[in-house]
């Protein structure tokens, strides 16, 4: 990252040919460089049209300008807007004109993290902000939402300032062991920690909701070749996504496709028919569609009603945590009422039967994975990370045997913590031991 004390530029409209194109300043010489290409600044945080020119007084543009003096701005520095018309060619010269008064481009995500470097947000909202511009459903919306709004921020924060306190309980047992305290302060501290760990490990026991909703849910169809599960995925995502055949053996490899239910995203993904084959290339596939059976939310174990289960698909099926099992091909023979103590679904690509109740099954399995809770959802395997590690250090103080040693666990799980929102102040302890206890007289 260079340095954070330039002025920067960057377009904050999308890219291509528009009516406006909105480019963004940040830094401390943003209002001399806006003043000197649009005679003057404006009035903070109100829309002004002005003449644009250069250091040779050609006009470069007629736009809007907006002033946003720090700190009260998304970076927290001086900031500024230029709502330019939208040609290539007025956004490059006024491009040129700050750079030659010593602006320079932004570097990716750099005002976000100037925002975050001046206090405007932590590192969960700035993540929040990412998810925000890259939601694609209502759901990633609102979830993205909640989070730039600090319910996570919260959350943490909340942990934090407990965990604060339990150190500096400890600690103050430790050092001022012979000052008018309570005995019982370690004890204390020990109580509230398990408290607070259950609180964690409640936390993370959500199954996932929040990283499903943000990368999608992972669903595979399974079944032995020829049991109409390419014929399902194209029913589905309603297109011609994967090669249909008679062929035993025509999907080798994983077709993915991607559909919204109810507003949370999908992945849904064909894979090669179970069988024991000598063709190195379909073992392959087989390898790779158990592995994806696996690593799936959800199967849709498909069974031809023409023919009996196969054994391979039956085995997959028993070793999953949640399936919908799929009697395809039901004009063609009647469909079995369960198999392996599944009740089966009838469906019938050609006349259309049963794929309405598929995909209604398939939404309220959606909804039940990733579905937005009362509790703020974690969202990044890098929260899951620094919250497990907060659990096994709070585990490990709680059961050490010198007080020294349950502080440096409560200190290492007060470090993780605060990876989580990227603020770790040792000198938040030192005040919480003298505001609390009055030491220092």
């Amino acid at each position: 990252m260079s340095g954070m004390t330039d002025t920067i530029m960057a377009r904050a409209s999308g890219a291509g040919q528009a009516a406006v194109a909105v480019l963004r300043l940040s830094g401390a010489r943003a209002g001399e460089m806006v003043a000197t290409l649009a005679n003057g600044l404006p009035s903070p945080r109100r829309a002004s049209l002005r003449r644009l020119v250069d250091a040779q007084g050609d006009l470069l543009d007629q736009a809007l300008v907006l002033w946003f003096p720090g700190p009260h701005s998304y970076t927290g520095e001086d900031a500024a807007e230029l709502h330019l018309h939208g040609g290539a060619a007025v956004i490059a010269a006024v491009e040129v004109a700050l750079l030659a008064l010593g602006c320079r481009p932004a570097e990716p995500g750099e005002f976000t993290r100037r925002a975050f470097l001046h206090g405007r947000m932590d590192l969960t909202q700035a993540e929040a902000i990412a998810d925000l511009i890259a939601a694609e459903t209502d759901a990633q919306r609102r979830q993205a939402l909640r989070q730039a709004d600090g319910a996570l921020a919260r959350l943490y924060g909340g942990w934090t300032a407990r965990l604060t306190g339990i150190l500096a309980q400890q600690e103050a047992a430790i050092e001022f062991e012979m000052d008018d305290l309570p005995s019982d302060l370690s004890s204390q501290a020990r109580t509230a920690a398990t408290t607070l760990r259950g609180e964690i490990e409640w936390h993370l026991t959500d199954g996932g909701r929040g990283e499903k909703l943000r990368d999608g849910l992972s669903i595979a169809i399974i079944g032995a070749p020829n049991a109409g599960k390419s014929s399902l995925l194209n029913a589905l995502v309603e297109q011609e996504a994967a090669i249909v055949s008679p062929q035993p053996g025509t999907t080798r490899d994983i077709v993915e496709c991607r559909l919204v239910l109810r507003g949370v995203p999908v992945v849904i993904a064909d894979t090669a028919g179970l069988r024991a084959t000598e063709d190195a290339v379909e073992q392959e596939g087989v390898r790779r569609a158990t592995r994806r059976a696996g690593a799936a939310d959800l199967l849709i174990a498909a069974f031809a009603c023409d023919r009996a289960p196969d054994a391979d698909a039956l085995a997959l099926l028993a070793r999953s945590d949640g399936a919908i099992v799929v009697a395809t091909k039901c004009d063609l023979a009647p469909a079995p009422m369960t198999i392996q103590g599944h009740v089966t679904l009838p469906t019938s690509v050609r006349t259309g039967q049963g794929l309405a109740a598929l995909k209604q099954a398939l939404s309220e399995v959606a909804q039940r994975h990733a579905g937005l809770g009362d509790a703020p959802a974690l969202t990044r395997t890098r929260h899951r990370a620094a919250l497990s590690e907060a659990v096994t250090h709070l585990t490990e103080a709680e059961s050490a045997t010198l007080p020294e040693v349950a502080a440096e666990g409560f200190r290492a799980a007060l470090t993780a913590l605060g990876r989580l929102t990227g603020r770790v102040e040792v000198e938040q302890v030192l005040d919480a031991v003298f505001r609390d206890f009055c030491i220092g007289k």
